[in-house]
């Protein structure tokens, strides 16, 4: 992959569709999860798409970010209705570490 964001294709089952944008460093944390993992990590951004804010997930603490897990994978991405833009920050399996410099 290259290393400008990458830009998913967006879910044709809503009227109002989100551009996602997965920033490099996302990219490369998706790339060395196993292949289950970086599977469940695609279906997971690709549904962002349809709706930003599904079932489970969560606004982080003092930030605008949210966050939507699936098992020990953490996605964590930005919201701006007003675009219709999701950008991914962060993919990683949960750590202690894994919410730290996210500002």
């Amino acid at each position: 992959m290259s290393r400008r964001a990458w830009i998913g294709r967006p879910s044709r089952k809503s009227n109002l569709v989100y551009k996602v944008i997965i920033l490099p460093a996302a990219q490369k944390q998706i790339l060395a999860f196993s292949t289950q993992e970086r599977l469940r990590a695609v279906q997971i951004i690709d549904r962002l798409a349809g709706n930003p804010r599904p079932n489970g997930c969560k606004k982080l603490k003092d930030t605008e970010l949210w966050r939507v897990r699936s098992g020990q994978l953490r996605i964590i991405y930005s919201i701006y209705d007003k675009e219709l833009r999701i950008v991914i920050l962060k993919a990683a399996k949960r750590e202690e570490d894994t919410y730290k410099n996210l500002s």
